[in-house]
């Protein structure tokens, strides 16, 4: 039997247009990656993604439309309420999210959750307010080294986020903390936040902290079976780079590897190409959302999907004839836009085969979940309710 093999690549955050939703999150007229290329006056060049058909889809400002991509390509709507990462992620494959996850963006969190997490964990905490992750580790690290303070914030995204300094506090405190603060915020629907995220620094002042790579993300289980539990329990390979197994909260995988950054990301995505499976590689390129969308930074946007862009050679010389690559995002995150927040934004679809003879225009889909269902399709396991497979129009 000849292994199947299919490759679902999440560049974070790239969205291509607005949807007829976006006014109701203020985003009417957001475009990430047509922004982009508009705010960096068409000088970066994407000529692989521009071959598949990436700017067919929304204008991209110096890299005009082909009249014949290598790739199908198409743009999703998305179906569920909401515009952040879990949404987007658990939506791709097949799960429908109809209640918005709360947020304390404006306000901070309640003060009796501060309390009970003071009480459980044994640490006093600092900050309580939307920020950078970065802006806040500046202005608050220092008081951390000399009053052993933890800092907690949050942001526009359903998160609860505790910086701490690695060397200060230890790894295994930091996430003990973290997981406590997961129970506290479960445990009551009004504190109910996606995700609870470690952020662990480096450094001994304002002027040289440094975030490490060992982020860990604490979340909701998916409020339903995903494509990627059943392709788990019908015996297939489920690997997970970069955040995949921390925004599915391990449900559906068999194989995790994390990432330092979304080059290696994609590195680690090329290596597993390299390697004997059968199954899916879900890979989460996380920096162009984390240092860039939310940081308003269309040049380093812009320079962060052009390294993209001179990796994919290498990943589809790796693909073998049949193997199914899917380029895709989760959401926006307009560069241009007002705020820090996501954009509310379709999402592009390139569709990548050695095999495929005609790739064309698939136009535009009514859920994020129509990925999820052809990868169903594909492998034939139980299709979600939600999204309609495109898998057997790819020839």
């Amino acid at each position: 039997m000849v292994n199947k093999r299919v490759f679902v690549v999440v560049v974070d955050s790239l969205g291509v247009g607005y949807d007829e939703f976006a006014a109701d999150y203020g985003d009417e007229g957001a475009n990430t990656l047509g922004h982009m290329f508009e705010a960096t006056e068409g000088k970066y060049k994407i000529p692989n993604l521009q071959k598949m058909g990436l700017c067919n889809l929304t204008d991209v400002k110096g890299n005009p439309p082909v009249d014949e991509s290598n790739a199908y390509y198409l743009k999703l709507k998305e179906s569920s309420i909401g515009k952040d990462t879990m949404t987007g992620h658990w939506e791709i494959m097949g799960v429908l999210t109809t209640k918005p996850a709360v947020t304390f963006t404006d306000t901070g969190f309640p003060q009796d959750l501060i309390d009970e997490l003071e009480r459980q964990t044994g640490h006093k905490f600092i900050g309580n307010y939307s920020a950078s992750g970065t802006e806040i580790i500046k202005e608050l690290g220092e008081r951390q080294l000399e009053t052993k303070e933890m800092i907690v914030y949050t942001s526009a995204d359903s998160v609860l986020q505790i910086a701490a300094n690695e060397e200060l506090y230890g790894l295994d405190e930091i996430y003990r903390v973290c997981k406590i603060a997961r129970d506290i915020c479960s445990s009551r629907p009004e504190w109910m936040v996606g995700r609870i995220i470690a952020r662990p620094f480096i450094g001994n002042k304002a002027d040289n902290f440094e975030r490490t790579a060992n982020r860990h993300d604490y979340a909701l289980d998916p409020s339903g079976l995903t494509v990627l539990d059943e392709m788990k329990e019908a015996g297939y390979d489920v690997i997970s780079i970069g955040k995949i197994n921390d925004i599915f909260n391990t449900k559906g995988i068999t194989q995790a590897t994390k990432s330092s950054s979304s080059v290696e990301g994609m590195q680690q995505t090329i290596d597993t190409a390299k390697t004997e499976f059968n199954g899916i590689c879900f890979t989460n390129l996380v920096d162009f959302d984390a240092k860039w969308g939310h940081r308003r930074n269309s040049v380093g946007y812009a320079e962060e999907l052009v390294r993209f862009d001179e990796k994919l050679p290498e990943l589809i010389e790796n693909l073998k004839e049949n193997d199914i690559l899917y380029i895709t995002a989760d959401h926006g995150n307009d560069p241009t836009w007002k705020g820090t927040d996501h954009t509310r934004e379709m999402i592009p679809v390139l569709v990548y085969s050695k095999s495929f003879k005609e790739p064309k225009s698939l136009g535009t889909r009514d859920s994020f979940a129509c990925i999820g269902a052809s990868v169903a399709e594909e492998f034939e396991v139980k299709l979600p309710e939600i999204g309609t497979s495109f898998y057997k129009e790819l020839k």
